[in-house]
């Protein structure tokens, strides 16, 4: 069991999305956690104080760091009050102060996680009041200590959220387009393609710029973590500051300089408007240049090469023929102007995708937000237009 006090090695779990796993589990051992161990949309891990630290700072990917407190068995909604009310939250939790409570329920015996969130939380309170006659209050924007429950049959796992606020908020996105792709995913995306963060990098439809600050936050080792006021972990009772400030001091230094060129456009004005104003915030507005274009007037600097991401609008709602004729204009303009690059496009339409004209060499499976989609991988060499026999496809 993780203690307050605890300055030697604990277990803990990074969540993130389905199908970014792999690449989660490589980022941690880059950052030197140890027995690291896939699981579904979760990797966990072991380290101390500073991997946890550098986990929440540094991880592209991550979603979460959570780390596991004790876990028990319950048979009902009594079973639960008791076991969570049972436990020693003085420990943890000053009585002046706040909490939160997220649950995730896998199970048949609850079926509402607000409702499970609310119990968990008067068992806490319940404690405290008995014990000193006051008890702590909820904060669900900043709380002291955030509680996550997960359910799954009749299993609880109680564990401390270390990131209180989803990591994909980075802190630089506070404006946004319609439908934006989420930090993590852009992060996914990127680190997925097995870029290695030189040449050109291109997004002709960039929306709020997510893709094109995500590259250059890689290409430039920025940790991503940098931009944002706090983390959960600030408010618990074994934080060390000093530490903190070492590893905060370390993400500094290992920022480096790039010749890499990122180029967005996109067709609206606002758009570009946002993309702009994020791209400032997160310290890159001299590294992107953006613009605002259709996408077929978008052209790569002359006699380059390097990598197009996009993610085009997915066309859902309209006929396929109206769809399809667009993704055939993509393909058909990335094969006459981007010759020598590698594109990667990432769609839900699979039906659009078929009159793209272009070769995959990969297909990958990522979800967007909560729509399942393809990311696909086309190496644009000279007369890339239709299918090879041998065509080599790594289905994830």
């Amino acid at each position: 069991m993780y203690t307050p006090n605890d300055t030697s090695e604990f277990s803990m779990l990074a969540t993130t999305q389905q199908y970014l796993e792999p690449i989660l589990m490589q980022e941690l051992q880059q950052l030197g956690a140890k027995n690291i161990n896939k699981h579904n949309r979760a990797v966990t891990f072991t380290g101390n104080l500073g991997t946890l630290y550098r986990a929440n700072l540094c991880t592209r990917t991550a979603l979460r760091i959570l780390v596991p407190f004790t876990s028990f068995t319950v048979r009902n909604e009594k079973d639960l009050y008791e076991e969570i009310r049972r436990m020693e939250w003085e420990n943890y939790l000053d009585v002046d102060g706040t909490l939160a409570v997220n649950t995730t329920l896998s199970t048949n015996l609850f079926n509402h996680s607000q409702y499970i969130s609310q119990k968990v939380k008067d068992a806490i309170v319940d404690r405290f009041r008995d014990k000193f006659g006051r008890r702590p209050s909820v904060d669900i924007a900043n709380p002291h200590l955030s509680i996550n429950i997960h359910i799954a049959k009749n299993e609880v796992k109680v564990s401390f959220d270390s990131s209180a606020e989803s990591l994909h908020r980075r802190g630089y996105r506070t404006e946004q387009t319609l439908a934006p792709i989420n930090e993590v995913t852009a992060a996914g995306m990127i680190l997925l393609t097995g870029w290695d963060g030189k040449g050109v990098f291109i997004d002709p439809m960039c929306g709020s710029g997510t893709l094109l600050i995500e590259a250059a936050l890689y290409a430039k080792n920025v940790a991503p973590g940098l931009f944002r006021e706090s983390f959960g972990f600030m408010h618990w009772k074994n934080f060390d500051n000093t530490l903190w400030d070492k590893i905060v001091t370390e993400a500094q230094n290992a920022i480096k300089e790039t010749e890499t060129i990122f180029i967005g456009s996109d067709k609206t004005f606002k758009a570009i408007e946002i993309a702009r104003a994020n791209a400032t915030r997160a310290g890159l507005d001299e590294d992107i240049r953006l613009s605002n274009k259709r996408f077929e007037e978008v052209k790569p600097p002359q006699n380059t090469t390097g990598i197009v991401i996009m993610n085009p609008p997915y066309g859902e709602r309209l006929p396929i023929e109206e769809i399809g004729a667009f993704y055939k204009q993509i393909g058909d303009k990335l094969k006459k102007d981007f010759e020598g690059y590698t594109a990667w496009i990432i769609t839900s339409n699979k039906e659009a995708l078929k009159k793209f004209g272009l070769a995959a060499s990969q297909r990958l499976t990522l979800f967007n937000g909560q729509l399942e989609c393809k990311y696909y991988k086309y190496e644009l060499y000279k007369g890339s237009r239709q299918k090879p026999k041998n065509s080599a496809i790594n289905e994830q």
